[in-house]
């Protein structure tokens, strides 16, 4: 994996290579090219490759006056290219990048229909919170954790 390359979400490519990545492992809340648009303007939000293939996006939602010091940190995969070492990597790098903006707590979220990201964030050191659902009629639970 040393051809790795992460690309900032800044421009029509890199937002539509995160849309993607986003809407197949969250099918059940898919996101508009706008919607992501508008994440790029509050998030750090980056797409991988590996050669020329996408293979997955990462999202570092910073500290506010609302959430206090915490920062979200969101590794998301492709399947076809899971336990490869490569969700640590962009872990590792999201982390840096949450800790640079001064947070001082790390959470995470996770779609309970993905036990591989659910398995990756336990492994890392993530506890439940909370599960939830977003909206009235949704039958899969979000859930949040926090790195202890």
């Amino acid at each position: 994996m040393n051809d790795l390359r992460v690309q900032t979400v800044d421009d029509d490519a890199s937002i539509r290579d995160w849309q993607y990545v986003h809407n197949v492992i969250i099918p059940g809340d898919e996101l508009s090219l706008d919607d992501v648009r508008t994440r790029t303007g509050r998030n750090l939000m980056e797409v991988v490759y590996v050669g020329d293939a996408l293979v997955g996006c990462t999202t570092v939602r910073p500290p506010t006056m609302d959430n206090g010091a915490t920062a979200t940190v969101i590794v998301r995969v492709l399947p076809e290219h899971r336990r490869r070492g490569l969700g640590a990597r962009l872990y590792e790098r999201a982390l840096g990048q949450a800790r640079a903006l001064d947070a001082e707590v790390i959470e995470t979220v996770v779609l309970a229909s993905n036990p591989d990201g659910l398995r990756f964030a336990e492994r890392h050191g993530f506890i439940e919170l909370e599960r939830y659902l977003l909206r009235e009629g949704d039958t899969v639970p979000w859930i949040d954790l926090r790195l202890s």
